[in-house]
């Protein structure tokens, strides 16, 4: 796959406090929980790309789209120091994105339908998927600092964490193979978002997540940032499994 080009238009990271040997349920060998102030950070990730083209081509031919990509923070153990998010479900408004991820793109996309409402301080982002497995809504206004409460202790600890978190390994038809793909930004500013409403069915299900084994921690948002994907190694637990065995 080429790397791509494009201008990241809104980036709403909406992340939850999880109790880790609960997010380690969804964890395939070789990631682990990443843990900040003994809890494991999950979230949704709300991006609405434009002008995303193969690098190189002109911004007028890009396609915009809205996606959504439910995300765990994690390091490797096969990789000393490798930080990143492990992506178990990828939804998307773009019927491209759908098409070509997980063959032409890494990860495999689910359709999906979003109503969004955008203002210069202000976000509300809501979808439901085409299958009927997911749904999530967010709305809140541009902030300035974390809540209380937050396993983060300050805006640039938080910052820092999801900088770092730059690469990402998505779930693939292949129950062993998780692509890799890494964001690249031109530059990285965040804010905080202070959020009125925020449900997920998926960090809502008591039946996946115990009751008290989940919590909202806080959302960050971003804009108008020009940015660039890079695939990166694709990584296959079927030999640490057939070990472990």
């Amino acid at each position: 796959m080429p790397s791509l080009a494009g201008v990241i238009d809104r980036r709403l990271l909406v992340n939850f406090a999880v109790e880790p040997d609960v997010a380690a349920e969804f964890l395939p060998a070789p990631f682990e929980p990443q843990l900040v102030a003994g809890r494991a950070v999950a979230g949704v990730c709300l991006i609405r790309l434009a002008k995303l083209r193969p690098h190189g081509l002109p911004g007028w031919i890009g396609l915009r789209s809205e996606n959504a990509a439910h995300r765990f923070a994690v390091v490797r153990t096969d990789e000393p120091d490798s930080s990143g998010v492990f992506i178990p479900r990828r939804d998307s408004s773009s019927r491209i994105t759908t098409w070509v991820g997980g063959r032409l793109f890494p990860g495999a996309h689910h359709r999906a339908d979003f109503t969004v409402a955008s203002t210069a301080v202000s976000e509300k982002v809501a979808y439901r998927s085409r299958d009927r497995r997911v749904s999530v809504e967010v709305t809140g206004s541009v902030g300035r600092t974390l809540p209380a409460g937050s396993v983060f202790d300050s805006l640039e600890m938080s910052s820092t964490f999801f900088a770092n978190g730059c690469r990402g390994w998505s779930a693939t038809g292949d129950p062993v193979r998780f692509d890799g793909l890494e964001l690249r930004t031109a530059e990285w500013k965040v804010e905080p978002f202070d959020v009125d409403l925020v449900r997920s069915s998926f960090f809502d299900d008591t039946t996946v997540f115990p009751a008290g084994s989940v919590r909202f921690d806080h959302a960050l948002i971003m804009r108008g940032i020009a940015h660039t994907w890079h695939p990166i190694e694709t990584v296959d637990a079927g030999p640490q499994l057939a070990a472990a065995r």
